[in-house]
């Protein structure tokens, strides 16, 4: 009798688990649908979570409809999910791979072998026994698919191993721009240091009478001095606060404390707009539009594109944090704070205070610190300094919807982290020669020195471009150009 009980309730307690799993799978599922998901929803799905997602994406991996849509989508859906954040991106570094080359009837054989025209083919999410740093999950060796008989076009490839395309920097697959033959033989003959080695200024105040949509009708450029200050009937006056304000280009640009507090309208105009104590970064937005969309695209704002998940903090990246700054949330302020918005802490101090990885805390100590330190204290020229952002938060030419030429700071940090040889275009190139630049960034040791000391890596990819460039030159001038070619492939 005992054993026919047991059975019982062993029987409803499995009826129970089974009916408690399928309502909590039940409940997850029907929360996708959630436009504002709540703790629960996302307490629900990170219990759903079918495995780790890779670093570019953790910290959205609870927006489910972020890459999926809908529960069970198809391959259409999620391609297009993943051109809607990446497809800008890859048009801009001129795709070397774009899915036109795979539908090209040219490259039937070759498509068969990798379906490439979907981005899942090569990164899927949640296999992360399978997903290197920058989420690929093929073989190192996949290039051997299409280009197996490369050594045939390109004998100076004979005996490269198909494993080291990527690691020498020579190739990568999307984004060549750094690495395109032309580009090596034109910067390839570089130094050590550049003849006047010099980060871009930002040019905002310059062109700001040029672009369409800054509000030069509220912020006319012209000085204020503190008795201009309107910070409104809901705070009283700071002497503090209103000494902050009077140092920044704010400023010194017009803007007031209503244009952040009230971006409803100006409170000296009479509006009745709503006194906002701590601005968005929509607010902000309002004059700095592009330097917002690349701090939402990248891993210390990304989290504010999507409902519910609310602010990063460091507490959530995979990177090692101080203890200190564990809970603090990353906004604009968060870096510039309040007020001051002070460009030379966001450069370094802020960073500083939250990252604490080996390569972090190297740059106290290196040369780059060293030049930081001499241009802040006057005794270098203005730009000659290296700061963090300087190399990841980089100075970029930027042209506006109305075709305005401007330099801004570009706030997605992970932009030239993935493949890194992008930053020897968009950074290292200011101040040093190309060569040295592709030797030290290959060079995983120095790095994490924080680029103290010079690369022992010798990447050969700039003397096999201007070798094939000269073999072509003289083959040009000794035997006319339908020559050229073939002698620049014999090398």
């Amino acid at each position: 009798m005992a054993t026919k009980t047991n059975r019982k309730l062993l029987w409803a307690l499995w009826l129970v688990l089974t009916l408690a799993l399928a309502g909590t799978v039940g409940a997850a599922l029907s929360g996708l649908a959630e436009p504002e998901p709540g703790p629960t929803d996302l307490a629900l799905r990170e219990l759903l979570l079918p495995g780790q997602t890779t670093h570019g994406h953790h910290q959205i991996e609870l927006a489910c409809p972020a890459c999926h849509g809908e529960a069970f989508p198809d391959r259409e859906a999620v391609q297009e999910n993943c051109e809607g954040c990446h497809a800008a991106a890859l048009k801009e570094a001129r795709d070397s791979h774009p899915r036109s080359k795979f539908t090209d009837p040219r490259n039937a054989e070759r498509a068969a072998l990798l379906d490439a025209v979907w981005c899942v083919t090569c990164h899927v999410e949640h296999k992360p026994h399978l997903a290197s740093a920058a989420g690929v999950t093929l073989p190192e060796d996949y290039c051997v698919i299409c280009h197996a008989r490369i050594a045939e076009d390109r004998p100076s490839h004979e005996g490269m191993g198909f494993d080291t395309c990527t690691d020498s920097g020579c190739h990568n697959y999307h984004d060549n721009t750094a690495l395109y033959e032309d580009f090596l033989v034109k910067h390839g003959r570089g130094g050590f240091l550049t003849e006047k080695p010099e980060v871009p200024a930002r040019d905002l105040r310059e062109v700001a009478e040029e672009l369409g949509d800054y509000p030069s009708d509220r912020y006319p450029l012209v000085p204020l001095a503190a008795a201009d200050a309107d910070h409104g009937t809901q705070l009283r006056s700071d002497d503090t606060i209103r000494a902050d304000w009077l140092a920044t280009a704010h400023a010194r640009a017009g803007v007031n404390c209503s244009a952040c507090h009230q971006p409803d309208g100006q409170a000296a105009e009479g509006s009745a707009g709503a006194w906002v104590e701590k601005p968005s970064e929509q607010v902000c937005a309002s004059c700095h539009q592009p330097e917002v969309e690349g701090f939402l695209d990248g891993l210390h704002g990304m989290r504010l594109r999507q409902a519910g998940l609310g602010p990063m903090r460091p507490a959530d990246a995979r990177l090692p944090m101080r203890a200190e700054a564990a809970h603090e949330t990353l906004s604009c302020t968060s870096c510039h704070g309040a007020h001051r918005f002070d460009t030379q802490k966001a450069a370094v101090d802020a960073c500083l205070g939250c990252h604490d990885d080996g390569h972090s805390r190297a740059y106290r100590d290196s040369p780059h610190h060293t030049a930081w330190q001499a241009e802040q204290a006057g005794a270098a020229p203005a730009g000659s300094g290296v700061s963090c952002a300087t190399c990841h938060l980089p100075r970029v030419e930027y042209r506006t919807p109305d075709y305005v030429r401007r330099t801004l700071v570009q706030h997605d940090q992970n932009a030239n982290l993935q493949p890194a040889v992008k930053m020897s275009r968009t950074v290292c190139l200011h101040c040093h020669g190309l060569g040295f630049s592709l030797d030290a960034l290959a060079d995983a040791a120095l790095a994490a020195r924080n680029f103290s000391g010079r690369p022992a890596v010798s990447v050969k990819s700039i003397e096999m471009a201007i070798a094939r460039e000269e073999a072509a030159r003289e083959a040009s001038s000794a035997t006319g150009p339908e020559s050229a070619q073939l002698a620049a492939d014999s090398r």
